[in-house]
């Protein structure tokens, strides 16, 4: 599992990011504060404030690690 910050701070943006780590068979899940919240749900990452950056835990290793990293470059900060 690797742990990363990202910025969601549009509604396109949140739309392309679900819709690219839709695409992986690993869990991804969304920490903000006490609320942890699963990536893929477009319904549950409005529910968080995308003002601020939010930690993204990818449960993935190896070669699948790496190409979720390279998918999700423009996301993080």
């Amino acid at each position: 599992m690797k742990t990363i910050q990202i910025s969601l701070n549009s509604i396109d943006k949140v739309k392309s990011f679900v819709s690219a780590i839709s695409k992986f068979d690993n869990d991804f899940d969304l920490v903000s504060g006490r609320y942890v919240i699963d990536a893929k749900s477009i319904m549950g990452i409005f529910s968080l404030d995308l003002s601020k950056p939010i930690d993204l835990s990818i449960h993935a290793d190896g070669p699948e690690l790496e190409a979720v990293l390279e998918v999700l470059k423009d996301y993080q900060i």
